[in-house]
């Protein structure tokens, strides 16, 4: 069976995702991009004979290097192995879109254009003389739509003809002055017989844009002597026509005359729909409004977290359940103690306690592709990026920042959406101070063991919003030092409001909570089997004997579980973990923590749920304590003081975040140094914070 590979290309928010998913017999495979951290989408179908790949290029709006994204489809288009481009090109907006058609026609591959949400741009009166189009551009041009699906089976027909057919000569040509720079760079190839699997065309088009990879290649070649006084003037003799030495302003401004003379001849729009205000206009009126585009923002925004709390903790409690009992029906059937606590105690409730969080995870992401998929979430990160621009961060921070409250894991992950590597790094260490779900546990403990009951509502949302700060203000300090620079502009495409589509929805979200259950899955088994052989060896055999005694002699039960809580706690002590907090109290001192507090911060790193239940073990309550557990919280007052408390709030607040997290966050990075780096700034911030906190509050001589 013969094979086509296509790539395909289009600028952001031309709806390549949702035309993938309205080819029918299509199966998806979802990953990334070799050595980055960029979603690679990949299509495969047999149709007529063949076996045909879509490789889903990331959206850019011309090739250059200045984003990941865009440097992956540039190099990919230019250095890998495919067989034809399929561009997809947004109908109503042909004018734009073309910018990028205009590069992609230098490339010398076989090309197909989609037209796109040609049923929207009939709808507003626009009509686009496909054949025409073909015609001057020497490519089959195609009308589709993925909503509708119309046109879908004549674009594949046409990728199958334009495969089996010879490549056409790009009819796209520049200014004479242009032309003739290209040609004497042409024969200057042509005469020392270069070799190049891009075309001599496509070498002088780079070479005259001063595209920095092919004159590192070039550079190292000797015909370089040859072609540098041949560039120098060139580049002279351009600069004269065009008034400007700018060779990118020189180049758009060629491409911008050509797609102005291709509309001409081949868009047509009513004069009526034109002077139409479009519905697109009349709810921005309201959602981007100065004054109130940011309060209704903060409502869908706080009735999104409602759901994801409040319809989330249903099934919550039903998975909790679910793996309370699939532990006791697997411990039943292990005679080995050691094994069955490994095993129960240690993989299946660390698990269990990542899975539990699925339900909020998917409430969130159905919430945020919604708000995505109708055009919404590039109007927030217009109206914030005013504000988020004064501590350093980019508007389009926001999303991954607010994906932070439910969960750091897929925060991280979204951060792809920033262009600008300093800014998605900058956004990528801020992330973790946004309290996750994961710490509610906690905050509730304390805030219930040291606050009145009608407090504590108050106090959970102070937490919230302190942690939020404290991110803005590290941001800002962050900003000023390791990322110091020049701010980028915030150029922002406003799309048109479109109805979600629940088919792209569904892939998005079920593809999102795969990767989320099979890395944090696989990062918490791991670090719950090493949290517990840490909290459970080496063993103390006269210890565990002398308890075993005193319990058998026991008759009272409420005895029996006092002594088994203190013989629990007493191993915790002499584990390798209770040596650790030892080792390190004189550390926690000067924050008021003792050894029992530094050893639950350390089994934090694992999950920040393990938290509530090590300080159940250290203050004899039982390790099966929960946050609403009076016994614990009672205990806790008695031992730890207020500014104790305060100062360890503060730690969970800002510290490291669990290993899933951390490990997802070293990935996106792009090094094992950047989680060095967190681990500085966090545990700075964290015991600073901490110190002044504890000192202050002793000063207040509160209690």
């Amino acid at each position: 069976m013969k094979k086509i590979k296509i790539a395909l290309v289009g600028q952001p928010n031309v709806g390549k995702s949702m035309l993938i998913n309205s080819i029918s017999n299509a199966h998806l495979h979802v990953g990334n991009f070799t050595g980055v951290t960029v979603e690679k989408t990949e299509v495969l179908l047999r149709y007529k004979g063949y076996e045909i790949k879509i490789v889903d290029l990331p959206g850019t709006y011309m090739l250059s290097d200045y984003s990941i994204e865009e440097k992956v489809t540039t190099n990919f288009l230019c250095e890998e192995d495919y067989d034809l481009i399929v561009n997809v090109v947004d109908s109503t907006n042909m004018e734009r879109n073309l910018q990028l058609t205009s590069e992609l026609l230098n490339l010398n591959r076989k090309l197909v254009i989609a037209l796109n949400m040609s049923d929207e741009a009939k709808k507003e009166g626009i009509e686009i003389d496909a054949d025409l189009l073909s015609k001057l551009l020497a490519i089959n041009a195609v009308k589709v739509s993925a909503v509708t699906k119309e046109g879908i089976q004549t674009l594949l027909d046409t990728i199958v003809e334009t495969y089996e057919k010879e490549l056409n000569e790009s009819k796209l040509i520049f200014s004479q002055p242009i032309e003739e720079e290209i040609e004497n760079i042409v024969d200057c190839l042509n005469k020392h017989h270069f070799k190049s699997h891009n075309s001599f065309r496509r070498i002088a088009i780079n070479l005259l844009q001063n595209r920095e990879k092919t004159y590192k290649k070039m550079h190292n070649d000797p015909i370089w002597i040859e072609l540098q006084p041949i560039l120098h003037e060139a580049n002279k003799h351009l600069a004269l026509h065009h008034g400007t030495e700018d060779m990118q302003d020189i180049f758009a401004e060629e491409y911008m005359a050509f797609n102005k003379g291709i509309i001409a001849e081949v868009v047509k729009q009513d004069n009526v729909a034109i002077q139409e205000i479009n519905m697109t206009d009349k709810i921005d009126r309201i959602l981007i409004h100065p004054f109130l585009g940011i309060p209704i923002f903060l409502f869908l925004m706080w009735g999104l977290f409602q759901l994801t709390f409040e319809i989330g903790s249903i099934p919550m409690d039903w998975i909790d359940a679910f793996f309370t009992w699939f532990g006791d029906v697997v411990g039943a059937t292990i005679s080995n103690a050691e094994v069955r606590s490994l095993i129960v105690d240690g993989i299946i409730a660390g698990v269990g306690a990542v899975i539990m969080f699925v339900p909020n995870i998917v409430i969130l992401f159905i919430g945020i592709a919604l708000l995505e998929s109708t055009g919404y979430m590039s109007r927030v990160a217009f109206l914030l990026d005013g504000f988020f621009h004064r501590f350093g961060l980019h508007g389009q921070s926001f999303i991954p920042l607010v994906t932070g409250f439910g969960c750091s894991i897929p925060a991280y992950m979204s951060a792809r959406i920033l262009k600008n590597d300093r800014d998605r790094l900058l956004t990528l260490f801020i992330i973790g101070f946004m309290s996750c779900g994961a710490r509610l546990p906690v905050y509730v403990l304390f805030a219930g063991a040291f606050f009145s009951q009608s407090a504590a509502g108050n106090v959970l949302f102070a937490i919230y919003i302190s942690g939020a700060v404290i991110g803005l203000i590290a941001a800002k300090v962050l900003k000023m030092t390791a990322f110091k620079g020049h701010d980028e502009p915030f150029v922002m495409e406003m799309p048109k409001y479109r109805l979600p589509s629940l088919s792209l929805i569904w892939h998005t979200v079920k593809t999102k909570t795969y990767m989320y259950i099979k890395k944090a899955g696989t990062y918490i088994a791991a670090a719950s089997m090493l949290v517990w052989f840490a909290s459970n060896y080496p063993h103390n055999a006269g210890l565990v004997k002398e308890f075993t005694t005193k319990i058998e002699q026991t008759q009272n039960e409420q005895e029996k579980k006092l002594l088994e809580t203190t013989l629990n706690e007493k191993q915790l002590e002499h584990s390798f973990l209770g040596r650790i907090g030892k080792f390190i109290e004189p550390v926690f001192e000067p924050i008021g923590m003792d050894w029992k507090m530094a050893v639950a911060l350390q089994t934090g790193l694992a999950a920040k749920e393990v938290v509530v239940s090590t300080l159940g073990v250290l203050y004899s309550v039982g390790a099966d304590a929960d946050e609403n557990n009076k016994g614990l919280m009672q205990r806790l007052h008695a031992n730890i003081s207020f500014a104790s408390a305060i100062a360890f709030i503060i730690i969970i607040m800002t510290y490291l975040p669990c290993f899933a997290a951390t490990a997802v966050f070293t990935r996106e990075a792009g090094g094992i140094k950047y989680a060095f780096y967190l681990f500085l700034l966090t545990t700075g911030v964290a015991y600073s914070l901490a110190f002044i906190a504890y000192k202050t509050v002793l000063l207040l001589g509160i209690q």
